[in-house]
């Protein structure tokens, strides 16, 4: 921190972690660094096994990689910082790179959304208008959603990365928080945050409520096609190809909403923390197993590439 007059400015911020457990920061160590593994394996499995099956070259395994790739990269730009605390008690990060770790961990949030959306509307095509799907959903559409996706997402952290780096912070450096959260950074400044606060509602609610209305509207229309169908086989079976991605999107939105749509005043930091670990780490985590195991042809497909190495790795020992 740099003095200067009567006042002091902050030139590196402390990243704290979990401070309220002091004698579990080697469990808590191990328990990340599982879950960081978890989520690098599965999501590593997920986009090896659609590569290499062609049954799986489809619109909905296409956005599944693209989310693949991103619960990868958003896990990696906080979760490596946080062992490196638990292990090493490093906390100090400059200021630079503290807005450069908040612009991509809100980036990751704006691509998860779009990429969501784009998911559901899959799903409300699959469903609603089977005979068309192909027409509908071809791969130039596809690469379109995904791609636009992607340039939002880096385009929306820009307006707040910049906001940030215009804010005065004197109070302290410390960030109670496991990585550069929005709401965490704003804590600290001795400014008035009230522009960067009607920023993030406005930006939210532009960016957001659309993928929140493409997602209920489809999934609106999914409901209705569903109960039409008169046997309980075809019902479970319409169902269960869009049931992994209702649950993904609940969790997802649910934490979003109550971390970031609330005033900056009524946020406790504690409860912020838990929701982020949640979005940014265990949905990361689960989402391969909940589109897996919850997914006929992901589990044929695992069973094919594991039969595979297994018969390839008894062909080389007999050899």
């Amino acid at each position: 921190m740099h003095e200067g007059g009567n006042t002091t400015t902050v030139t590196e911020f402390m990243i704290l972690g979990f401070p309220e457990f002091p004698d579990l920061q080697i469990p808590l160590f191990l328990l990340f660094l599982l879950m960081y593994l978890t989520v690098l394996i599965g999501n590593l499995t997920i986009i090896t096994v659609t590569c290499l099956n062609p049954r799986l070259h489809t619109p909905m395994y296409f956005f599944l990689c693209n989310l693949s790739v991103l619960d990868i990269a958003s896990t990696s730009v906080t979760v490596p910082k946080l062992l490196d605390i638990f292990l090493s008690k490093s906390q100090h990060m400059s200021i630079n790179g503290c807005f450069t770790q908040a612009y991509f961990f809100i980036l990751s949030l704006s691509v998860e959304s779009f990429l969501l959306a784009a998911m559901a509307f899959d799903r409300y095509v699959a469903i609603c208008h089977p005979l068309h799907y192909t027409t509908i959903m071809n791969w130039n559409v596809c690469v379109l959603m995904a791609s636009g996706s992607w340039i939002f997402g880096f385009l929306e952290p820009v307006t707040y990365t910049v906001l940030l780096s215009r804010i005065s912070y004197c109070r302290s450096n410390r960030i109670n928080h496991f990585f550069c959260d929005l709401s965490a950074l704003l804590k600290l400044s001795c400014t008035s945050t009230s522009t960067i606060e009607y920023m993030t509602h406005i930006l939210g609610t532009l960016a957001g409520m659309p993928c929140v209305i493409t997602t209920l509207i489809s999934y609106s229309y999914i409901i209705c096609t569903i109960l039409k169908i008169r046997s309980a086989k075809g019902r479970c079976k319409a169902f269960s190809t869009c049931s992994s991605h209702i649950t993904v999107v609940i969790l997802f939105h649910g934490a979003l909403l109550f971390s970031y749509m609330k005033p900056t005043s009524k946020q406790s930091l504690n409860q912020n923390k838990l929701c982020a670990v949640l979005y940014n780490v265990l949905i990361p985590m689960l989402n391969p197993m909940i589109y897996s195991l919850r997914n006929q042809e992901v589990k044929k497909a695992l069973r094919k590439l594991f039969s595979r190495k297994v018969f390839s790795r008894d062909q080389n020992v007999h050899q």
